[in-house]
């Protein structure tokens, strides 16, 4: 009979030491449970006590099906609207070929404004007529070809692109000599691409030579659009057919 008791007494702390082990961890499955449920649907803690594994494997499966999908790829681009259409192309030289000019322009200002204390100091100015318009001549190329070259490099580059789809037609912004944004206008069957590709033009609006760059297009499409590649086109086979004449 002591000996019954005395076991007794000895298997009561495992007993109890068991018991608070599968309450510690039923309760740290409760509060992993409870983890989840915040960051999911708004599922009360109640419904978790009762439920079985294959219940919790279900809400699992809906947590994990929360995630929006998006029908299509459109709604990722972000098409801003304004007066002239979609904006479909930012060119990302834009900043670089205003501050390029910027910088032209200035040193071509403070060159014009250095000339005359240049003569006074260097003594030109008592020189005879022809060595003071020499030294005049040769610093005026200098100073005025800079930028003019690069106005005429630069003229075309496209710094926003914008799309009316309404009336097809299209709104190209560019620099003007004196840096300000130059509007032009023209309609897709306005749009012709050079025969023999040139380096600073990509397409030809009319008379007017615009250079663009196909990857900063957000949407492929509308490079496609504009440059007429989605067209259907046809040709004739005895063309293909017929000897070169050269």
């Amino acid at each position: 009979m002591s000996v019954r008791v005395a076991n007794k007494i000895t298997m009561f702390p495992v007993n109890i030491a068991r018991r608070l082990g599968q309450c510690a961890g039923s309760q740290s499955r409760s509060n992993a449970v409870l983890r989840v449920a915040r960051h999911a649907a708004p599922l009360t803690v109640c419904c978790f006590r009762g439920e079985g594994r294959s219940q919790l494997h279900a809400h699992g499966s809906a947590f994990l099906n929360l995630t929006p999908q998006c029908p299509s790829t459109r709604c990722l681009s972000t098409v801003s609207h304004s007066e002239d259409g979609n904006l479909i192309y930012t060119g990302s030289l834009g900043s670089a070929v205003r501050g390029v000019k910027l910088f032209s322009y200035s040193t071509s200002g403070t060159s014009l404004f250095l000339v005359p204390h240049t003569l006074l100091k260097t003594g030109l100015v008592v020189q005879s007529f022809a060595m003071k318009a020499t030294f005049c001549g040769v610093i005026g190329f200098f100073t005025f070809l800079t930028p003019v070259l690069l106005h005429l490099i630069t003229k075309g580059y496209v710094v926003r692109l914008y799309h009316n789809p309404d009336r097809d037609t299209y709104t190209a912004v560019t620099y003007s000599v004196f840096l300000t944004e130059k509007k032009s206008v023209f309609h897709q069957r306005q749009v012709r691409i050079p025969a023999v590709s040139q380096m600073f033009t990509s397409f030809y609006a009319g008379k007017m030579g615009l250079l663009v760059n196909p990857d900063m297009f957000p949407i492929p499409q509308d490079y496609n659009h504009l440059m007429g590649y989605d067209k259907p086109f046809s040709f004739d086979t005895d063309q293909v057919n017929e000897p070169d004449e050269s």
